[in-house]
């Protein structure tokens, strides 16, 4: 784990406070782990040693107390103290929703991949007159969470494998359960519904006041009918898709059509855009992605299917005004994987592993509106191909700007990171074979530092017949440290942004120096400052969300969640965007109660009271 010196194990065992359970083991009872520690002449008695030793294994338990499953729920708003600071005469009204995994073990022995664990919906709504903040949050009842859990005994016994996972305690070979729709990943409301996504099929739909699950909807219009058989090109592919459906549909029992997590928000329009794809793109060297566009009251406005001639997946993608971006993650079939999976062996994301053949990444830039904005002399279907190889994570904004000679410029802001660092097997660090998490797999030696995700910035310019004539990508404002989730004034989006932030690293932890992070950074791109504010000693956060409260693009409020691993806590901070770099940039800090401790969220979304 600690480049440049010389290794001995030492076996330690630990035993920590019972009912709260990280994904390693159940109920904290986890066998003895080996704690690789740096040795040199002086004895390993040495404090020098023994410090290392210490600092080892509190790394080693804070991260995996960063995924500790939480069972129990808060159905009834909690007002939630102040700590440090005071909430702000002037914080809107709303609710701040949180998406994540909640349930990692269940009680008969079987750990699941964090991106398996159950949805755990947390919600923080504001009142603006009171100036409180109430806290719920509640599993999303799936169809999986409800076979699962048994609300009787409260207990839980995993019967669906889930993608990146393998059953311990259950059923393993043979089981062909594993589209186990989770809705931990993302959430949004928009039309009047709360609704939780996930990557694999439907949102859950959630009642707003309660947090009670309603029930899967159908933003796919539909598109989970089989199709009707016959209905092809004569493509070998389409040929191999019509083997390869029922076997999906019928015996592994995955929905013809993917909803990606990630949607966009037109500001601009006041439109909801989302993505699918189709479930065997996974397994064909083509990819069909259908884009829909909705009103403010959900209705369909809009919806076009591109089928894209390369084996690639999406999890997030970008939109400007006149186009929907897609980067290109290039994957392939794994055939002795594929075997595994099927049997049981290993888990279904086997099948696939990344595809590093080509060092150039294209980006399919898709018409948006063809009809009114013609691109006659570009092939869609041909890419851009941006000059290096990158693996794309999440895009924080993208927009275009026409030049007087008509030529088109197109910046994208994302994260990117190396095919050689992403690993479909390794995401977080977790061994489906022993069911742990290894901070070492998201913390790379020093030096392969440009393998870890970090914020770039990819320019492309078409010329005024729609050919692309240059593209090009950077590291933004040349900040290289691990860095992820970015995040914009929500007002901006799709439109020429002046600031980006995002969750990162300070580096300050030796044997944590790049994840969890521990940071929130301030880019500003017009005059390539960076500041950032950092949350403290064995304390981490997730993903940053912007509330706005006026016209000027910084002004308003960034909440985020602080995880206190080392006392077991978990608080809302609330930051001042303008103040990012400054000593009085925290605006108040909110407790949750120790009981009702959560695990790392993913994605979030915050609702104003005024829409």
């Amino acid at each position: 784990m600690l480049a440049k010196t010389h290794h001995v194990n030492i076996l330690t065992s630990f035993r920590s406070p019972a009912k709260l359970t990280p994904v390693v083991a159940h109920r904290f009872r986890p066998p003895s782990h080996a704690i690789s520690i740096p040795t040199s002449s002086s004895h390993v008695s040495s404090p020098s040693a023994i410090d290392v030793l210490d600092e080892s294994v509190a790394a080693f338990w804070d991260y995996q107390f960063l995924f500790v499953s939480q069972r129990s729920e808060a159905a009834k708003p909690i007002t939630l103290p102040v700590v440090n600071g005071a909430i702000p005469h002037d914080f809107p009204s709303g609710t701040y929703y949180l998406a994540g995994p909640g349930l990692f073990a269940d009680d008969h022995g079987s750990t699941v991949h964090p991106l398996d664990g159950h949805g755990y919906l947390r919600a923080f709504t504001f009142d603006e007159v009171s100036r409180e903040v109430k806290f719920m949050a509640r599993y999303v009842k799936t169809h999986a969470q409800v076979e699962e859990h048994d609300p009787v005994t409260d207990t839980w016994r995993f019967t669906h494998r889930g993608p990146f996972s393998v059953l311990k305690g259950g059923r393993k070979v043979g089981n062909t359960k594993v589209m186990k729709n989770v809705a931990n990943t993302s959430v949004l409301r928009w039309g009047g519904r709360v609704l939780c996504l996930w990557e694999g099929g439907e949102p859950y739909e959630i009642e707003s006041g309660t947090l009670d699950t309603v029930g899967r909807f159908d933003v796919m219009d539909g598109c989970d009918s089989l199709p009707e058989s016959g209905k092809n090109s004569g493509d070998i592919w389409d040929v191999a898709a019509g083997l390869l459906k029922p076997l999906l549909y019928g015996v592994f029992k995955m929905p013809p059509k993917r909803l990606l997590s990630h949607y966009k928000i037109d500001a601009r329009m006041n439109r909801l855009l989302t993505a699918s794809c189709n479930a065997e793109d996974m397994l064909l060297p083509r990819s069909s992605f259908t884009f829909s566009e909705f009103d403010s009251d959900f209705k369909l406005l809009k919806k076009q299917e591109f089928n894209i001639p390369d084996h690639i997946m999406i999890h997030d993608w970008a939109f400007t005004e006149t186009h929907y971006i897609l980067f290109a993650n290039r994957i392939k079939l794994d055939v002795i994987g594929s075997m595994a999976a099927v049997g049981g062996i290993s888990p279904m994301i086997s099948a696939i592993s990344v595809n590093p053949s080509k060092q150039t990444s294209p980006i399919y830039l898709l018409p948006r509106f063809p009809d009114e904005f013609g691109e006659e002399g570009r092939d869609w279907r041909v890419p851009v191909e941006a000059p290096s190889q990158f693996w794309l994570l999440h895009v924080g904004n993208a927009f275009e700007v026409k030049d007087l000679n008509a030529n088109l410029h197109i910046q994208i802001q994302a994260v990117t990171c190396s095919y050689h660092w992403f690993n479909f097997h390794k995401v977080f660090g977790y061994n489906w074979q022993s069911g742990k998490l290894d901070p070492s797999t998201m913390n790379v030696n020093e030096g392969e530092n440009e393998f870890l995700p970090h914020l770039a910035k990819v320019c492309i310019q078409l010329d005024a017949d729609g050919k692309s004539q240059k593209c090009s990508v950077e590291a933004m404002n040349e900040w290289e440290r691990s860095s992820d989730f970015p995040v914009i004034n929500p007002a901006f989006s799709g439109s020429k942004n002046t600031y980006i932030y995002a969750a990162t690293s300070s580096g300050s932890r030796p044997t944590l120096p790049h994840f969890p992070f521990d940071s929130v950074v301030k880019l500003n791109l017009l005059n390539n400052s960076v500041r950032t504010w950092s949350v403290g000693s064995r304390r981490f956060i997730g993903e940053p969300i912007f509330v706005a409260k006026g016209d000027e693009e910084d002004d308003g409020y960034l909440l985020v969640v602080e995880y206190a691993v080392s006392i077991q806590r978990c608080y809302l901070v609330i930051l001042d965007p303008k103040r990012i770099g400054e000593d009085d940039a925290l605006v108040a800090r909110l407790e949750v109660p120790k009981n009702l401790n959560f695990p790392l969220g993913f994605h979030g979304f915050w609702a104003s009271d005024d829409k």
